[in-house]
Parts: C-alpha cells; structure tokens; sequence
C-alpha cells in the first residue's frame, strides 16, 4: 500500500488551501527564508537592507512619499516566532474567511487592514525608532473579520476553556490597548489600526460593498484601454447600419421577467443548500455553497 512522505503530505495540505491564503502565506514564508539565509551566511546587510527599504520607516514622513512601505512591511518578520504566530492565526481564522468570502474579498480585507494599521501607525507615531515590520496589523484585522462572521465559533487555547471568537478577539484588542505604552518593542498602534480597519471594511462589505464585484468592474475596464479598439468600431457600425428586423416568433423579454426568472433560482439554489444543510450538516458544504448562502442570507 502506498504510503505518502511527510514532504508530499505537508503539498497536498498546503494546495488544499484556498487561493489568495496560500499566496499570502507563500510570499511571508519565502521572504522570511531569505532573511533567515542572508544571517546565516553571515549577510545580516542584505537582511537590515530589505527592513531599511521596505520596511515602516521611523521617519513617518518618508512614508507618505515612499508608500510601497505601507503594503511591503507587513511581508517581513523580525524572528521565527514573529512570523510562526503571525500565520498561525492567519492560516486558523483566513481560511474559512475566504471560503465565505472568496479571494478577492478576503485579499482587499486582508491587504486592506495592513495598509490602514500601517497608515494610522505612521500618523500617530510621528517618529519612531526603528523601522517597524510585521503582518500582524493584517492578522488582527483578519482576525476581527472572523469574529464578525463566526462570533460563536469556540477557539480553543493552550491552557484555557473553549471561548467564543467574539470574546477572544476582543480581548486580545483590549490587551493591546492596555499595553499600549509599555515599551515591550511591539507595534500595538498597528495591532489596533488593523484591527479598526478589519471591522470597518467588513462593515463597509456587510453593508452591500462587494469588493469582489468592485475589483471585477475595475480589472474590465482597464482591461478595455488595451483592446485593440475593433470591438467598438464594430459596436459603432451596427448602430448606424439598418436594424434587423425583429423575429415575428421571438418573445420580447421584459426587465420584470428577468428579476423575477434570477428571484427563482436564487430561491431554488437556497432551498437546495438548506436541504443539504438539514440532511448532512453545514460542514457538508462546498467553498462556492458556502458562498452563495452568505450572499443571499443578506438579501432576505
């Protein structure tokens, strides 16, 4: 019988991952290994270089005119620990993120928090000391998103009875807020400012923002400025050409008839998801199942 290794196991979990998470959790890793090697091989330069170039400048207004910084410094980590916790809680709270929200959702939420707890760091710090680097503004962010979506959800932690999402992230928010000017070398500005910005772009999604809809139109359009141009010259021509004359046996479709037609078979695709729901359990459900009951849960 055959047994897979270690390695092939650790791929086929790894790819099992949904889209935007893996390259997420791909890109940290790598850059991380890279500074690992340049200390190990005695090139500390390359790796105080790559902090030094894209990392939160102390300076808060190098920021603003070097703004690569705001979205280059949440992929780089200060120790094995720094990175291992950082995407341990994104690899436990973003996946089932994602599976809800879909890639392009989970990727503005997620480089969304970044940026914004970069951005509120930068304003309120004024000056600091060292650069700061990090994905944990993302990750708090992250984080708040989950507790939005699944507050019920039990977490269980090392030492400590099962505790609701909710209550956790808030606590952990709360311990931030206590240590705020403890001087521990921990950017807690950037833990809160990501975490602010996690709830208000959920919020925002919450609210009828899709961001997946929005990135789509966005990709369209500038998709169109490099078309060649023959799609609009043709569109040109058959509005001035002579109209078809219309099939006498052809219905004409109204826009009533349309809404009513999608109304049916969102309220169709639903009853099927909730049979299979009340049949075999939520966790039956497919990423793309998931999906479609959260969007049309909002519409009822």
């Amino acid at each position: 019988m055959y047994q897979e290794s270690f390695f092939e196991s650790v791929k086929q979990g790894f790819m099992r991952l949904p889209s935007a998470l893996r390259w997420v959790l791909l890109i940290n890793i790598v850059v991380f290994l890279l500074q690992a090697l340049a200390d190990l091989f005695g090139l500390s330069v390359v790796n105080a270089a790559l902090i030094t170039w894209l990392g939160l400048s102390p300076d808060g207004l190098e920021n603003l005119y070097q703004p690569w910084r705001l979205v280059t410094y949440m992929f780089l980590h200060g120790g094995g620990f720094h990175i291992l916790f950082n995407m341990l809680w994104l690899w436990w709270m973003g996946k089932p993120v994602e599976d809800t929200l879909g890639p392009r959702n989970f990727s503005v939420l997620y480089l969304g928090a970044g940026i914004g707890g970069g951005l509120i760091h930068v304003l309120l710090s004024g000056f600091a000391d060292a650069p700061t680097i990090g994905a944990s503004g993302a990750v708090f962010g992250m984080m708040v998103v989950f507790a939005m979506l699944f507050p019920y959800q039990q977490i269980m932690l090392l030492f400590l009875p099962p505790i609701q999402a909710r209550y956790m992230v808030a606590g952990l928010i709360i311990l931030d807020v206590l240590f705020l000017n403890s001087g521990d070398n921990i950017a807690r500005v950037v833990h809160l400012g990501g975490a602010l910005w996690g709830y208000l772009l959920m919020r925002g999604y919450q609210r009828g923002y899709n961001y997946d809809a929005w990135i789509g139109s966005l990709a369209a359009r500038y998709a169109g400025v490099f078309s060649s141009g023959s799609g609009k010259s043709g569109a040109t021509s058959s509005t001035t050409g002579s109209r078809r004359a219309r099939n006498p046996n052809m219905r004409v479709v109204t826009d009533a008839d349309i809404i009513e037609e999608i109304e049916e078979q969102q309220q169709s695709e639903m009853d099927r998801i909730l049979d299979k729901i009340s049949k075999k359990g939520y966790a039956s459900l497919s990423a793309e199942e998931k999906r479609i009951l959260f969007e049309l849960s909002k519409k009822k």
